[in-house]
């Protein structure tokens, strides 16, 4: 089983595109965050520095009583051990320059010594959990060449703090999805149950003929929709029906004219001239049942049932033995197919008389293939070249250019039995045969 990553229903598609921008908009977001959230702990590392040197350098000419004094000033670089902080020099000479004070150089390096917590440290720590708040405390030494030969120094206490954003910003996330997805997730879905209920009607129609109303409900452009399309189903089944109407008259107008003609061609008394007039007519009615058939396909009134199709092309074989027709059947294994089978018996005839007919015998046999039942009608002829089978299976078409009834008739059989097998949702296939003639198959759903 194959997986499919991109939905193939548009509600699928537009909750899974909504969410992937989410997803880029947070990680945007994270990305700004962290940042910011580097840009303040760098500030925080350096401010202390910076103030305790500028301080120094403002009253550096002063006597203070601390023990511990905050700067150091040097005549000689004092010694630095430990990791430059390129980061920190960088951001302290910034800050040195916003508040107006012209420093040299500045050089920045962090030991690895661990110094103790203080007294406050360990109270954050422990209002904040245990070890959660300050992981370490470090020392950065910062020395700063205000004049020429002239040094300036202090210590910092820094520390690494944990990431908690991280976790705030994954809650978040959830809560956007949730507040953006499920009200999408609802628009979807009354979105794509109307859009649902026409698709499934259209289906219906080009299956069957027949189609349901859709329900006219959801946003107003899918009542539009609906409503357009039940408008049309309404235009389409008048004509239709106007159509049945019509073609009815037809035949009926036309036979009545042949009757007569039946019963005037009796009074012939040339025994060989009734009988030719007699040929016509029932031509006549033959050509005449065929194009009122193919009109109707697709609006049959016949229920559907489920029949033994291997029996069902049995008694047809039957017929055209009893006839004296060159039919032969295969035996054949129980095919059972829900069919409408006046139908297939109309179609399964139409392939026996025109291999009877072009291919001297018919050969017929049913098997099951790949899911589907075959009806399969083969003869002994010459075949159909490549390029003119789909050409073979539209109306009035033949191989043979005359309408000579001997030689094929109107050209009416293939395009029925096509109807009808588009009516019951399978096809005709032709095929030459490599040991010659023509395979015609009926292939049904299984």
């Amino acid at each position: 089983m194959r997986w499919r990553l991109w939905p193939r229903s548009l509600v699928g598609q537009i909750i899974l595109l909504v969410a992937i921008a989410l997803f880029v908009a947070q990680a945007i977001n994270f990305a700004l965050l962290l940042q910011e959230r580097n840009r303040l702990d760098l500030t925080s590392q350096t401010a202390p520095g910076v103030y305790r040197i500028a301080d120094a350098l403002d009253n550096r000419g002063e006597r203070r009583g601390d023990d511990r004094p905050r700067a150091r000033f040097a005549d000689n670089p004092p010694p630095l051990n430990g990791q430059r902080r390129s980061d920190v020099e960088n951001r302290a000479a910034a800050m040195f320059e916003d508040i107006g004070l012209n420093v040299r150089s500045i050089h920045v390096v962090q030991d690895n010594e661990r110094l103790p917590m203080r007294r406050w440290e360990r109270f954050r720590r422990h209002e904040g959990g245990g070890g959660s708040v300050m992981h370490t405390v470090g020392r950065l030494v910062m020395a700063v060449e205000y004049e020429p030969g002239k040094w300036v120094s202090t210590q910092i206490r820094t520390g690494s703090r944990p990431q908690r954003f991280g976790g705030w910003l994954i809650a978040q996330t959830g809560i956007l999805y949730v507040i953006v997805l499920l009200p999408l997730l609802w628009v979807g879905r009354r979105l794509a149950r109307p859009l649902g209920q026409l698709t499934r009607s259209a289906e219906q129609f080009a299956r069957t003929g027949a189609a349901d109303p859709v329900d006219e409900r959801g946003p107003g452009d899918v009542r539009q929709l609906t409503t357009a399309f039940n408008a049309m189903r309404s235009r389409i089944f008048l004509m239709l029906d106007e159509k049945d109407r019509m073609l009815g008259a037809i035949g009926h107008d036309l036979r009545t004219p042949l009757a007569s003609l039946r019963v005037r061609a009796e009074s012939v008394e040339d025994e060989g001239e009734r009988a030719r007039m007699s040929e016509t007519i029932d031509e006549m009615n033959r050509m005449l049942d065929d194009i009122l058939s193919l009109a109707r396909a697709g609006r049959s009134s016949d229920p559907m049932q489920k029949v033994d199709l291997s029996a069902l092309a049995d008694a047809v074989v039957e017929d055209f033995l009893e006839l004296g027709s060159p039919v032969g059947m295969a035996d054949s294994e129980r095919a059972v197919g829900n069919v409408r089978p006046q139908q297939i018996r109309r179609a399964l005839r139409n392939l026996i008389e025109n291999a009877t007919v072009y291919g001297e015998r018919a050969h017929v046999s049913v098997a099951r293939e790949d899911g589907a039942i075959r009806l399969i009608v083969a003869d002994d002829g010459p075949g159909i070249a490549e390029d003119r089978m789909e050409e073979m299976m539209e109306p009035f078409t033949r191989l043979e250019g005359s309408r000579n009834r001997d030689t094929g008739g109107a050209g009416l059989g293939l395009a029925l039995v096509r109807a009808i097998m588009t009516e019951h949702g399978g096809s005709l296939r032709l095929a030459n045969r490599a040991e010659g003639g023509l395979e015609a198959s009926l292939i049904l759903p299984g």
